[in-house]
C-alpha cells in the first residue's frame, strides 16, 4: 500500500496478526470460492496485494500448484516474516513475499491474476490502484478482490440486542473516522468499472453464528482489542466501556438470550477478466 494510504484501523501488533489468521479461518470458504470462480488454476502466476499474514497468497499457491507462482506484497515487513514462516511450515515453495508498495515495486508485467482481500477499503484511490496494477497482467488476466461491507448493521439492530447494536455503532464510527471505506464491498462494482475494467461478477456473504462455543465471539473481542487505541483516541469509547476481558462472554450471553445470531462483517467478492 502507498505511504498516503488511509490509516489501518486495526493497528499493527502481534495480537492483530493473530486476529488476521483467525479471520482467515472464518472467511476461507468465501475466499476460496472467489479464487476458484475467478478461474485460478494450475500453473498461473499470481500477484496478491496487501498480503498481511499470507493467508490469501497461500490459498492461491495451493490452487496454482508447484507449476505456478504467487508473489505477495505488503507495506509491513514485520508481518511478512510471519507470512514466510507460515508458507514454509505449509511446504509452499511456490510463494514469495515482498515488502513495499505494489504500485512502485519493480514487478514484471506477466502476471495471470491480481488478487487481494480487505485492502482496497484502506486506499485513498482504489480506482487508480486497480487501473495501475492491471497493467501488470497479461492479456486475459484476472482481477479478483474481496472487501468488507458494513452497511448492513444499522438495518439489523434490534431492541433485544443492545450490546450488538452498540458494538456495531462503535465499529462503524472508528472505521469512518480512520478514513476506511465502510461500503467498499458494494463499491467494488463502480471501482472496477471506473478503473476501465470489465464489469465484475459479484457475491455477498457473511459468517453467521449462534452456538455458545462459536469462535465468532472471540473474533469480535480480538477485533475490538485491535481497534481500542483508535476508539480511545477519537473519544468514541473507553477501555472501561468496551471491557475486553468480558466482551466475548457478554456477546455470547446476549446471543443466547435473544436467540439472534451474530453476523460477522459481510464481504463482497468481485472478479473480472481482461480481454484476451
Amino acid at each position: 500500500m502507498a505511504d498516503n494510504q488511509r490509516t489501518y484501523t486495526m493497528g499493527r501488533s502481534k495480537e492483530e496478526t493473530e486476529r488476521l489468521i483467525q479471520q482467515s479461518g472464518l472467511y476461507e470458504g468465501i475466499t476460496g470460492r472467489l479464487l476458484r470462480d475467478a478461474g485460478l488454476f494450475t500453473g498461473m502466476k499470481v500477484l496478491d496485494i496487501g498480503s498481511g499474514a499470507g493467508d490469501v497468497a497461500m490459498a492461491a499457491a495451493e490452487l496454482v500448484g508447484s507449476e505456478g507462482e504467487v508473489v505477495g506484497v505488503d507495506m509491513n515487513p514485520e508481518i511478512l516474516e510471519t507470512a514466510r514462516a507460515r508458507a514454509q511450515a505449509a511446504s509452499l515453495s511456490n510463494v514469495q513475499f515482498l515488502a513495499g508498495d505494489a504500485q512502485t515495486l519493480d514487478l514484471p508485467n506477466d502476471f495471470d491474476a491480481l488478487i487481494g482481500r480487505l485492502v482496497l477499503m484502506y486506499l485513498p484511490d482504489p480506482v487508480a490502484t486497480l487501473k495501475q496494477l492491471a497493467t501488470r497482467l497479461r492479456p486475459g488476466g484476472i482481477i479478483a478482490f474481496q472487501e468488507a461491507e458494513f452497511s448492513i448493521y444499522p438495518s439489523i439492530a434490534r431492541p433485544d440486542t443492545p450490546m450488538l447494536n452498540q458494538l456495531a455503532e462503535w465499529g462503524l464510527e472508528v472505521f469512518r473516522r480512520s478514513g476506511a471505506n465502510v461500503g467498499m464491498g458494494l463499491d467494488l462494482y463502480s471501482t472496477f468499472v471506473d478503473a476501465g475494467l470489465p464489469e465484475p461478477s459479484l457475491q455477498y456473504s457473511a459468517p453467521v453464528g449462534g452456538p455458545e462455543a462459536w469462535i465468532g465471539y472471540q473474533f469480535i473481542a480480538a477485533a475490538f482489542r485491535s481497534m481500542l487505541p483508535l476508539l480511545e483516541r477519537f473519544e468514541i469509547a473507553t477501555a472501561e466501556e468496551v471491557d475486553l476481558d468480558t466482551l466475548a462472554a457478554r456477546l455470547r450471553a446476549e446471543v443466547v438470550a435473544s436467540k439472534r445470531p451474530l453476523v460477522l462483517p459481510p464481504h463482497v467478492t468481485g472478479w473480472a477478466q481482461l480481454p484476451a
